[in-house]
């Protein structure tokens, strides 16, 4: 853990020097041009206040201590600045959620997520620019690797700021695929954990059903630090297990997890590239002592299809819902690809609804089932179809994301090389309630994936 808080360190504020805010919001300023984060009249004297506030905190506290006699210990996220996807309501800032809509209309107390965060110490850098309502608009960023690409969406914002170094950590949503899309294309690390593991509330929802706030972060070791803030009755020492960080050839085999790669429907959804470079990535994880197994699971096209449109049938039932209310009133204001997708989610029936949400929990249990037939700790598989796509226009596929948030269970992204010279992800996914061992997997995948990438020479 103190390696771990000395990575992150290089990067917080120092309350004491106010230059240390002049250059967070020289960052920021000098890479407008990737729209990474909303515009911010004030930023620097917000963020200053924001310091001196956290500054006499910290003095506060170090009295106390020193009465009592105790340790000197500070926040896990002491002075760490982070981003906040623009659905997020936080206090002293607008929440417009990437639309023309009144920022008074979609106002609200703060998340609880930003609040965790703040208690920690972390000092919010500002909003980060989001697709409208977290949906299928995309906003205006700019991927930092390759400008006329995607970065993905619909935290968008919040993988651009943290993968062009603006921040360390930036949170984020993900309905379907919009925190490890995002991750995966700009070339960072994304941790979406359980439904419901970090509270979900204060912020401007797309579809509860699948709603779960993520962790967009420059490593893992950072996400995991973000983690024990962030996700309710988190258990630290079994994120810093035995094999946690090592490079390869480090620890042993047996505390390694066994993996399934789900069946060819599912990977077809993938470009070809995007399919032989995970096949490299697996050769690399097994010749690194990793147990990798093929398991028919979404094998089949009819049922591939059915997961794909379920989806659709609750997430688009759900959205129109969520703005029935505002869409009455402001549907001039929208976006038309938004305005269409509430148009389809209306048609969806209360019946046809109610039967797409029971097939949701039978799928998701089905998905345990199969691990336990098959002896499997988690699923990997390749994070998006491919690097980010050319254009600006759409935030790329979330197929690859869509059964494991639809079963709502925990799953991280880590960055695994390039194709066509743009960055790609694995992901890789746990059981329901495993999000801490899932995040030591993580250490270890990215150490050996990351050594492979160093070996040639891709990053």
């Amino acid at each position: 853990m103190a390696q771990m808080r000395a990575g992150l360190d290089r990067h917080a504020l120092d309350p004491d020097d106010p230059a240390s805010t002049d250059s967070l919001c020289a960052r920021i300023d000098a890479a407008s041009e990737l729209h990474a984060f909303v515009a911010e009249p004030g930023r620097r004297e917000r963020v200053r206040r924001e310091l001196h506030e956290l500054r006499e905190q910290r003095d506060l506290s170090m009295q106390d201590r020193s009465r009592s006699g105790h340790g000197s210990g500070r926040p896990a996220l002491f002075g760490v600045p982070v981003g906040v996807k623009d659905i997020f309501h936080v206090d002293g800032l607008p929440t417009a959620a990437g639309s023309r809509l009144p920022p008074e209309v979609l106002g609200g107390p703060e998340g609880a997520a930003v609040t965790r965060l703040r208690n920690a110490g972390a000092v919010v850098a500002g909003k980060t620019v989001t697709a409208e309502f977290a949906s299928v608009a995309p906003g205006p960023t700019r991927n930092p690797h390759r400008p006329g690409h995607t970065p993905g969406g619909s935290s968008s914002g919040s993988a651009a700021a943290v993968a062009a170094g603006l921040v360390p950590l930036a949170l984020g949503t993900q309905t379907v695929g919009s925190v490890l899309r995002p991750a995966a294309y700009c070339g960072i690390v994304g941790f979406k954990p359980g439904h419901g593991r970090i509270p979900a509330d204060g912020l401007v929802s797309n579809a509860p059903t699948f709603d779960t706030v993520g962790i967009l972060a420059v490593d893992v070791a950072t996400a995991a630090r973000a983690a024990a803030v962030l996700c309710t009755d988190w258990c630290p020492d079994l994120v810093a297990g035995p094999d946690a960080g090592l490079p390869e050839g480090d620890g042993t085999s047996e505390a390694l997890p066994v993996l399934g790669v789900p069946g060819d429907a599912y990977l077809r959804q993938a470009t070809t590239a995007a399919r032989q470079a995970f096949a490299a990535q697996v050769d690399t994880l097994i010749a690194a002592g990793h147990v990798v197994r093929h398991v028919r699971l979404l094998d089949d096209q009819d049922e591939m299809d059915e997961v794909n449109r379920r989806n659709r049938t609750i997430n688009g039932f759900e959205f129109a819902r969520v703005h029935e209310r505002w869409f009455a009133t402001y549907a001039d204001r929208y976006h038309p690809l938004t305005a269409a997708a509430i148009a389809v989610g209306r048609q969806v029936s209360d019946a046809d609804y109610a039967d797409a949400l029971a097939r949701r929990r039978h799928f998701a249990d089905d998905l345990v089932r199969r691990m336990d037939a098959e002896g499997i700790d988690g699923w990997i598989a390749p994070a998006a179809t491919g690097p980010a796509p050319e254009g600006l226009d759409s935030t790329g596929s979330p197929l690859m994301t869509l059964p494991w948030t639809q079963a709502r269970l925990p799953a991280v992204s880590v960055p695994a090389g390039l194709v066509d010279g743009l960055p790609v992800g694995v992901q890789c996914v746990a059981r329901p309630g495993a999000d801490e061992t899932l995040l030591a997997w993580a250490r270890r995948l990215a150490a050996v994936l990351g050594t492979t990438r160093r070996r040639e020479g891709l990053r």
